[in-house]
């Protein structure tokens, strides 16, 4: 089962603004519709589309070239992580994603936790890599130099090495599978229904923020055309 969606921007491995494309249901509740990267695929909306289509990618253009801008300040940063942790590496608390923006604004460059691809999570000191997503065509990768102290983080990035050793992540991880295995059935299942109940609502409110967008910058487009004809006939009358 899959329905229809209409792109709003650039979606990794799935199209570009403009294409529609099938998903399954719950990629389009939970990803693309509250986060305002598509439209379902309706009558109403593929002509909404059609319309604006124009001012739709004129605002995506912009977006993308502010997102550039922050993008060269990226290039190359590593950021140090200094955290607590067990002689053998393992730390004791985790990294979040508001951890990274707080430790790149640290560089003078800011940006938003939402931006921090965070698809991994960090059990250990050393050296990492992830992607900052400043907009869906622009990514940029950061190095994380997570350490137990400034001294630490400045031998790592010289010899290029985690200082730790590798059988305590894997026993780490096993301890963390075992932990998810044993939470509770029903806990699981309000947490789900508790989610999709916020998607629906994040869903409605995205599509309604996109379409006003939209209508802005094609009302700002319109008053543009105006002012310059403006400009034509009182040269002419002149």
């Amino acid at each position: 089962m899959s329905v229809q969606v209409i792109l709003l921007e650039k979606v990794e491995n799935l199209g570009v603004i403009g294409d529609t494309v099938s998903v399954k249901p719950g990629y389009a509740r939970n990803f693309l519709l509250p986060q305002g990267k598509a439209l379902r695929a309706t009558n109403e909306n593929i002509a909404y589309f059609e319309k604006e289509k124009a001012a739709i990618e004129k605002v995506n253009a912009e977006k993308r070239k502010e997102a550039e801008k922050v993008a060269k300040k990226l290039e190359g940063l590593t950021v140090n992580l200094i955290r607590q942790a067990s002689e053998g590496g393992q730390l004791y608390g985790g990294i979040t994603a508001t951890d990274i923006a707080e430790a790149i604004a640290t560089k003078d460059v800011s940006i938003r936790r939402g931006q921090v691809d965070l698809n991994q999570s960090f059990k250990s000191i050393g050296l990492f890599s992830v992607n900052i997503v400043l907009h869906p065509e622009v990514v940029v990768p950061v190095q994380l130099n997570i350490a137990r102290s400034e001294d630490e983080a400045a031998i790592q990035l010289k010899t290029g090495k985690a200082l730790v050793a590798a059988g305590d992540v894997t026993v780490q991880e096993k301890t963390e599978e075992l932990e998810e295995s044993l939470l509770d059935d029903s806990a699981l299942k309000a947490k789900k229904a508790a989610e999709e109940a916020e998607a629906q609502a994040a869903e409605e409110q995205a599509e309604k923020d996109a379409k006003a967008a939209a209508k802005k910058a094609a009302k700002a487009e319109e008053e543009a055309a105006a002012a310059e004809a403006t400009e034509e006939t009182a040269s002419e009358e002149e």
